[in-house]
């Protein structure tokens, strides 16, 4: 039954929305690194004190789909009944996290002696101490070998950071002063946004606030219901390939719309494997969160009552849905957008007046390290075209949302810089309307490093739809200080010299539509 006047409703919504964003604000602007700061590569939100998700800002979809599990896993490990003035860290993806370079922080918020949420934030470190600089080595088979762990732990206690936790996280990573101070910017935020929702609640009343949180909740699986009602009855299926040493592995889903409600069944997709592609069950259902808001209607309140209609089925030990102690650190950020790009190929089956074509299906993740420094970038590319619309170039999309890293940052923070960067012109697919070109981006080394790249979509291309061409797979390549090249696979770790230059070409988005021109 509803208690609360849809307005008030939506008055509390955009309220609760606006400390999430504040706290990304705190987080981004008193962070150290330029992955943090200037890429924005973070996200902040808001839970209920069960730890279901009542607000988020607009920040990375792949970190806010899954960052329930974080509370989720504290709430497991230490109890409904945390003591106030604590922050909990977690990063291990077999226990709340996504990849290990991802590490949350979440604190309860109390008012008086009653507990009303929980507020949390999750930042991507560029190097958390695994094999290589970056902590992505493109040849891990384990988990270890991708940095240190933290599984569910007290990380605060009073404003100070607790020696069992900082110690060893400061101990393992090559760049200790920029952990430290992405670490602060991550505790401030947190306060800040307990602070804020402590306010609100003080101001509305705390039971008043519980009721007005559950409604909240209940509209957000409403409104979720409605618009899956909208689709017609009935199973689609969809399959796309993550690329591994040349080889194609099948992403296989079997949507089912039944009335009010969604189920999407990856059963059938292959098994994981000895290799960091795999991605855990919590990435999974940031997809299809993701992708469900995109084939329906991306206005419903992102709280987790809008994901009670949408049923995941997945069958563990499969590279959707991966067990211990595999290695996962591409799984985050490649796989995601392939499970992405599969459920849309099904849901555009449903909604094919609302579901692009295929963007271009990768993050395209640049690690670049020594001893003394780790820089990470994921290059943007081209955007799917739309039904009635191009797509946009040079554009994160999918399961990302970061900026680039500005050429001039480059050059004060890393041993090498920029050399070419401008849009991949004529990567787009052809059709009524066309795909967004990707980028070209080439970077010229003045120290001796070790380079790791996480790419996709280079052996296959990003679809187009309704008869709209592909648009162009990306590629990668090694300039050598004597003239020679070589093309990189999609997933490697090699060391450069000083002079040798990086060259990455990105994917563009598949064209819709059919077009006298092709």
């Amino acid at each position: 039954m509803v208690n609360s006047d849809i307005v008030g409703l939506e008055i509390l919504r955009t309220q609760l929305a606006r400390v999430a964003e504040d706290m990304g604000i705190v987080l981004r602007n008193t962070s150290f690194s330029p992955n943090i700061k200037e890429r924005m590569d973070c996200s902040a939100a808001i839970f209920t004190p069960e730890g279901e998700m009542l607000a988020q800002a607009e920040h990375i979809p792949v970190h806010l789909g899954s960052m329930p599990a974080s509370v989720l896993a504290v709430l497991e490990r230490f109890g409904s009944d945390p003591p106030p003035g604590v922050q909990y860290a977690v990063n291990d993806p077999f226990a709340g996290g996504t990849h290990l370079n991802d590490l949350t922080l979440v604190r309860p918020v109390y008012v008086g002696t009653n507990l009303v949420g929980w507020v949390g934030n999750r930042a991507h470190h560029s190097d958390v101490g695994g094999d290589a600089p970056g902590s992505m080595p493109a040849d891990a088979t384990l988990l270890r070998q991708e940095g240190f762990v933290v599984s569910p732990m007290v990380a605060v206690v009073d404003g100070e950071w607790s020696p069992e936790f900082i110690e060893p996280f400061i101990g393992a990573t090559r760049t200790p002063v920029e952990r430290r101070g992405d670490l602060s910017g991550q505790l401030g935020a947190n306060e800040a946004g307990a602070a804020r929702l402590e306010s609100l609640v003080a101001a509305t009343g705390s039971d008043r606030f519980a009721l007005m949180a559950r409604d909240l909740l209940d509209y957000g699986e409403r409104r979720m219901r409605a618009a899956i009602m909208a689709l017609p009855d009935g199973s689609v299926s969809f399959t796309d390939y993550m690329e591994w040493k040349g080889d194609l592995l099948p992403i296989t889903v079997s949507v089912t719309v039944d009335g009010d409600a969604l189920r999407a069944d990856f059963s059938e997709t292959t098994d994981q494997i000895a290799g960091n592609i795999n991605a855990v069950r919590a990435v999974t259902g940031s997809c299809l969160s993701y992708a469900v808001r995109v084939a329906t209607d991306p206005s419903i309140p992102a709280t987790g009552g809008a994901h009670r209609p949408l049923e995941l089925i997945t069958r563990p030990g499969s590279i959707v849905d991966a067990s211990p102690p595999v290695a996962v650190a591409a799984g985050n950020v490649e796989t995601s957008q392939r499970i992405a790009d599969t459920l849309l190929g099904a849901l555009a089956q449903l909604a094919p007046d609302r579901v692009p074509a295929a963007s271009q299906g990768t993050m395209n993740n640049v690690l670049v390290g020594n001893d003394r420094f780790a820089y990470y970038e994921t290059v943007a590319g081209g955007q799917g075209a739309r039904p009635g619309k191009d797509g946009q170039s040079g554009i994160q999309t999918g399961m990302t949302n970061t900026k680039n890293t500005p050429v001039t940052s480059i050059g004060m923070h890393y041993p090498f810089e920029v050399t070419r960067y401008r849009l991949r012109r004529g990567s787009g697919g052809n059709g009524q309307f066309r795909g967004g070109d990707g980028i070209e981006r080439e970077l010229l080394f003045a120290d001796h490093a070790v380079v790791s790249l996480m790419g996709e979509r280079r052996l296959t291309a990003p679809w187009g739809l309704a008869g709209g061409s592909d648009g162009l797979p990306g590629e990668d390549w090694l300039i050598r200080t004597d003239g020679s090249r070589e093309q990189l696979p999609s997933k490697c770790t090699v060391d450069v010299a000083p002079g040798d230059r990086l060259l990455v070409l990105t994917p563009g988005g598949g064209g819709w539509g059919s077009s006298a021109v092709d």
